[in-house]
């Protein structure tokens, strides 16, 4: 499929032929909701912790005797009946992480790109690069005149320049080819791919 490339600057540089088996395959929808809730659920922190029983400041003493006050049995005041008790089945800390086939995820990232390219939310820019001086006010300009408000912009590797000036826009990210995943494009609105994140593309999902 024949794709038009443009710069930053929104003027024309060419065409590029994108491969179909990438960028025109049938989205599915259920393959990548499982990579995204697989994505969701390796970042979290999982430090989440409640003290049980064995765990809360607290008498081991029992609170009265068994039998004769009239009142039911207790054991501990730590039990989780008592306001100062521990707390039962409580979260501890644990890795939330699993395992997802390799299959699924390149499954569904290039249902995320297909997803896109159906949408005319792909676009493919020469190539995404900054001068050392040059300032974030001027590329907010230039994302405006190109009717951006929230894109992803993935280059094989992130020019330093560039990662500079765009890392105090709203809703503007850039990733290098390694780093592009299901969840930050379907995040964002415009998929901005360069010429040479395109090649990265390609030989990360032969």
């Amino acid at each position: 499929m024949q794709v038009p490339v443009i710069t930053l600057d929104n003027g024309s540089a060419g065409e590029i032929d994108l491969p179909e088996a990438l960028f025109a395959a049938e989205p599915r929808s259920d393959i990548m909701a499982r990579v995204v809730h697989w994505q969701l659920a390796k970042r979290r922190a999982g430090t989440h912790k409640v003290k049980g029983m064995g765990e809360v400041s607290g008498t081991t003493k029992k609170p009265y005797r068994q039998k004769g006050t009239g009142n039911a049995r207790q054991g501990s005041l730590r039990a989780p009946q008592f306001r100062t008790g521990g707390v039962v089945h409580g979260p501890v800390v644990r890795d939330h992480g699993y395992s997802l086939n390799k299959k699924v995820r390149r499954l569904g990232l290039i249902s995320a790109l297909s997803q896109k390219a159906r949408d005319g939310k792909l676009v493919v820019l020469e190539t995404a690069a900054a001068a050392n001086d040059a300032k974030t006010g001027q590329l907010a300009k230039q994302l405006k005149a190109l009717g951006w408000t929230s894109a992803l912009v993935v280059d094989a590797s992130v020019d330093e320049g560039f990662g500079r000036v765009i890392r105090n826009l709203p809703h503007v990210q850039v990733l290098p080819t390694v780093g592009a995943n299901v969840y930050d494009i379907l995040n964002h609105d415009v998929l901005a791919l360069t010429r040479a994140g395109i090649e990265a593309l390609k030989e990360r999902l032969s």
